[in-house]
């Protein structure tokens, strides 16, 4: 269901009672994803035993836990305030250099913002905002403590988030905040048919992760539809080598159907999901063919920036 779109105020006349000259700071990449998990133990044998991502407890007033991809990003999971919860995604998180700077910039355009940043054990400063749907949206500028790497970091089948998606019905109030405010730039857009527009990839202003707006979801969308179409993509070299190390693993793909499946983007990937219904869409980092619809604008991701 979509989030009250009353989170996502935006002051009226706020930018004109204040400083409105402030620069941006940097926005690199994805920070986060935070999403509701019923089953912790379910959870951690898919996240650790099968992605192979360290599991660290949270370091915030709840009782959740995050894997980690790299030093730098991971997947939260968090209890849901309530059972039956269809929405699954609490939370999408963006890498800044200055959060605090941040705060003061997006207040300064009108963006209802926290009266400070939140700072965690590790030194990391955060805070958390709404965008125009009601999306949560969080800053994080990294600590100077990050976890160490695990032993178990060998086991990891990325070493990457590249992006995350999630439900859209107002592109150019999205637009306005991600591109107007922030910076974000069109990376590509496509559809299932030649002519659609059912995702939009937008990239961040100062590296190469970006967000997808999903687009094509009916008014209801079920469960299974919010969790296909909110989403986040570890990057692979090769979807064939991820299959295989999932397969030795004891990961099985469904009778009769390859899992590798090469998008209109032009790029492989494979899907899975985890025990609440998120997908989890391995994407290749290079596309393999011309894409569909429109050329990509913006520089292709690598593994090397992940880096632990």
């Amino acid at each position: 269901m979509l989030r009250a779109v009353f989170f996502a105020l935006f002051l009226p006349g706020l930018a004109s009672a204040q400083n409105t000259s402030a620069v941006r700071p940097v926005i690199s990449g994805i920070s986060h994803i935070t999403l509701y998990a019923d089953d912790m133990a379910k959870s951690q044998q898919f996240y650790q035993s099968l992605l192979g991502w360290d599991m660290v407890p949270a370091d915030k007033a709840t009782s959740g836990v995050r894997f980690y991809a790299n030093h730098a990003q991971y997947i939260e999971l968090i209890s849901p305030p309530r059972p039956g919860l269809a929405d699954r995604l609490d939370c999408v998180g963006f890498s800044t250099s200055d959060a605090e700077a941040l705060r003061r910039f997006l207040g300064a355009h009108g963006v209802s913002v926290p009266e400070a940043v939140s700072v965690e054990g590790d030194g990391s400063r955060s805070f958390l905002v709404y965008d125009p749907e009601g999306n949560r949206v969080e800053f994080t500028q990294q600590g100077n403590h990050p976890p160490p790497m695990p032993k178990s970091a060998s086991r990891r089948l990325s070493s990457r988030i590249m992006h995350a998606g999630y439900m859209v019905r107002n592109r150019a109030a999205l637009d306005h905040f991600y591109k107007g405010l922030l910076g974000f730039h069109l990376y590509w857009q496509g559809g299932a048919k030649e002519g659609d527009i059912d995702w939009v990839m937008m990239q961040v202003p100062d590296g190469t992760d970006w967000i997808e707006y999903m687009l094509y979801l009916p008014a209801g969308p079920s469960r299974a539809q919010l969790g296909s179409a909110n989403h986040f993509a570890p990057g692979v070299v090769s979807v064939a080598d991820l299959q295989a190390k999932l397969e030795q693993r004891g990961w099985k793909p469904a009778a009769g159907k390859n899992p590798q499946v090469l998008g209109v983007d032009g790029k492989l990937q494979l899907d899975l999901t985890d025990p609440d219904g998120t997908r989890a869409e391995f994407m290749e980092y290079l596309p393999i063919k011309k894409p569909c619809c429109s050329s990509y604008t913006g520089t292709q991701p690598s593994p090397s920036v992940a880096a632990w």
